[in-house]
């Protein structure tokens, strides 16, 4: 069996950005290292679209009409930083139904990891909004299908993308059934994202935002996986991990100012991958962010070379680095 799954689609090419930051390159870039690197032995599958069903879990059908009807017309704005094109829809179905197909395979015991190459990226995208460079929320998607179609109990999605992840967080916010988990500069782009959100009604402490200052570095980001992020995943009991993978908080990346390198990118993964085999559950992992191409695609070869590897990662230091504050329970600590 192959060590997991690489999800893939040529229509990720065909969502004409233009020269906006987020364009077809990123993933010329990363596909072009994983070839020198013989895929890290993955499997590569071609992504299906998504159906409606699976994406109405999580998106409004006004929302998937307005982003279809706008590709049909050739494409336009959304806002100052979300582009559409006429193959846009049709790339978007791919990209939410690589997160899908990837659960099915995870959960049906096929695979126990899954890396989707795919985009327009997701995890800025609210229930009711495209916004970010994002469509559909493409992780959420993955964990609403794992819950419905799957019988599982919990997911826990990790966030590391230098941007919060406000689509997922609006997706889950008052999920008990959901712990989303954010790593994020701050002050930063959506500005969202504050310790002080932390969910609601049933889902209140099921939203964990550990925002960090620019100029932050692998000792924070490493301590608050390892600190942080594995004592949660432990206690959670998730039966599906899901990370948001944004490789924008490198030091060569323009879009922020954190200093994270391949090597850091890689003992966080090896962090989350030795905690969910201690907790023997599946690891499906969507492409965010991430627009220094040399640095995105050594950084995304370095994850899936952690995930399926056996490396140990490197150990943090030993107070976290965030404003977490350990006596914040969720519900599901407190039973």
């Amino acid at each position: 069996m192959a060590p997991g799954l690489y999800l893939r689609h040529p229509l990720s090419f065909e969502h004409d950005t233009g020269s906006h930051p987020e364009n077809a390159e990123r993933v010329r870039a990363i596909e072009a290292a994983l070839e020198a690197d013989r895929w890290h032995g993955l499997e590569v599958v071609e992504a299906p679209a998504a159906t409606l069903e699976q994406i109405e879990r999580v998106h409004p059908r006004s929302h998937i009409e307005a982003i279809e009807a706008i590709s049909a017309r050739g494409g336009g704005m959304i806002d100052v930083d979300t582009v559409v094109s006429a193959r846009s829809y049709d790339a978007a179905l791919r990209a939410a139904g690589g997160a899908v197909h990837a659960v099915d395979r995870l959960l049906g015991n096929d695979a126990g990891f899954a890396f989707c190459g795919l985009r327009p990226p997701g995890h800025h995208a609210e229930r009711s909004r495209s916004m970010g460079f994002c469509l559909f929320n493409n992780v959420a998607i993955g964990a609403a299908h794992a819950l419905s179609e799957h019988g599982v109990e919990r997911v826990m999605v990790v966030d590391w993308d230098v941007h919060h992840g406000n689509g997922t967080q609006d997706v889950f916010y008052d999920s008990a059934r959901v712990l989303f988990a954010s790593i994020h500069q701050s002050p930063l782009y959506p500005g969202t994202g504050d310790p002080s959100e932390r969910g609601g009604g049933e889902g209140e402490g099921c939203t964990v935002n550990l925002p960090v200052a620019p100029g932050a570095g692998a000792d924070e980001f490493l301590s608050i996986v390892q600190t942080v992020l594995v004592p949660l995943a432990r206690s959670f009991n998730p039966g599906l991990l899901a990370v948001s993978a944004g490789y924008d908080a490198h030091r060569d990346d323009p879009l922020a100012q954190c200093m994270l390198d391949e090597a850091d990118y890689a003992d966080m993964a090896a962090s989350l991958r030795d905690v969910a085999a201690e907790l023997d559950v599946p690891v499906l992992v969507c492409l965010e962010g991430g627009y220094a191409l040399r640095a995105l695609a050594a950084s995304v070869s370095a994850t899936i070379a952690a995930f399926t590897g056996t490396v140990a990662p490197r150990k943090a230091p030993p107070e976290p680095a965030s404003g977490y504050r350990s006596e914040l329970r969720p519900r599901w600590q407190l039973a």
